[in-house]
């Protein structure tokens, strides 16, 4: 675990980072047919490089290999002054999880949330994403809010 490296993504990262999020997307359905745009998919990385955009992204890396990565952003709340972090994406290479990715990248989104200002961090998973829940329960609790949506 001590030789995994978290940081800002950079430009030079994209080939990797794409295969990273090709994985995360595979592993909520969105491939083959169901894949996101290329528009989407350009559109989102675009945005981490953009200092007028909330959007911010991480990665994990260990022996120059990305292995991991955390996107989140910042928006404003009704219920308090500050902004709120919402952590949108954390995945970890399927050959890297149990090493302590997941917390890893999840605790610099804390740093980095704590610095900008913001009280709290939240997200959401599904809750087949037994792996995954796994660790939340270990670093967070549930806010017991369920989650609805309409697509338009």
């Amino acid at each position: 675990m001590s030789s995994i490296a978290i940081r800002e993504i950079l430009e030079s990262d994209h080939a990797q980072w794409l295969q990273l999020w090709a994985g995360y997307n595979a592993f909520y359905g969105r491939s083959g047919a169901s894949a996101l745009p290329t528009a989407v998919v350009e559109t989102t990385w675009q945005r981490f490089f953009d200092p007028s955009e909330p959007v911010h992204a991480l990665v994990a890396e260990c022996r120059g290999q990305l292995v991991g990565l955390a996107h989140y952003l910042y928006h404003r709340s009704t219920i308090q002054i500050q902004p709120t972090c919402y952590m949108q994406d954390l995945y970890t290479a399927e050959q890297s999880r149990g090493l302590g990715v997941g917390r890893k990248l999840l605790q610099a989104v804390y740093d980095r949330a704590l610095a900008a200002g913001a009280p709290r961090v939240y997200w959401q998973t599904h809750e087949t994403n037994s792996t995954a829940i796994q660790l939340y329960d270990k670093v967070a609790e549930r806010s017991g809010f369920i989650v609805y949506r309409k697509l338009l």
